[in-house]
């Protein structure tokens, strides 16, 4: 996805030397080069989020979080094709409430709650390298949709802040994708009650740049 592909997270993937091949505008295109590669190859082909094994690997975050922090009440994650939220709010099973932050630019989970069942949406905005996968995952949507609790939109200016605010005040470098629940927060498009204690999963720093104005 050369358009919207962060440099760093090419490079790290290089660095590992792993035979990279970039193609397409957006996550559905890159998908779809790695599925004729996997039939051709007879590679095993493991999807970034719409597969059983990849939801169980990021329930396990859940289960981190709950040792962590046994006392949270409210988690905010943020969802491009969903397995993150989905397979963290399958691990709470409703204990914790945890809810989605989407960019405005790509709304994939907001648009399939609102149609009753995975749609393509737009994918596009400062997140679009690991946000905007143009459709929710089918085996994702329903374990979302029981789960989890609710999405807030953010938008890019906010997505931009949260990153700048990272940084300035913890000196963490977090990819815009990484920094969108965080924007939710801060931006006040999700406000917790008096008394609760709220979360906030930063989920990517695939990116080399500390000046986010």
């Amino acid at each position: 996805m050369p358009s919207i592909s962060s440099p760093a997270k090419i490079q790290r993937i290089r660095d590992y030397r792993a035979e990279l091949v970039v193609t397409g505008d957006r996550y559905a295109d890159a998908l779809a080069a790695s599925e004729v590669w996997a039939q051709q190859s007879g590679a095993l082909s493991i999807h970034a989020y719409d597969q059983r094994e990849t939801l169980l690997g990021q329930g396990t975050i859940g289960l981190e979080i709950e040792q962590q922090s046994p006392d949270i009440d409210t988690l905010l994650v943020a969802v491009g094709g969903g397995g993150l939220i989905a397979g963290i709010a399958a691990w709470f099973g409703g204990k914790v409430k945890v809810v989605g932050v989407e960019p405005e630019a790509s709304p994939t989970l907001t648009m399939a709650l609102k149609a009753g069942g995975p749609i393509d949406a737009p994918a596009n905005g400062v997140a679009a390298d690991s946000l905007a996968p143009r459709r929710v995952g089918t085996l994702v949507y329903p374990i979302a949709k029981k789960y989890m609790d609710h999405v807030v939109l953010v938008a890019d200016d906010e997505i931009k802040r949260a990153q700048l605010v990272l940084w300035e005040t913890l000196r963490v470098v977090a990819e815009p994708g990484g920094a969108a629940a965080f924007a939710a927060l801060i931006s006040g498009r999700y406000q917790p009650q008096p008394g609760e204690h709220a979360g906030v999963l930063l989920s990517g720093g695939n990116t080399t740049a500390v000046n986010f104005g």
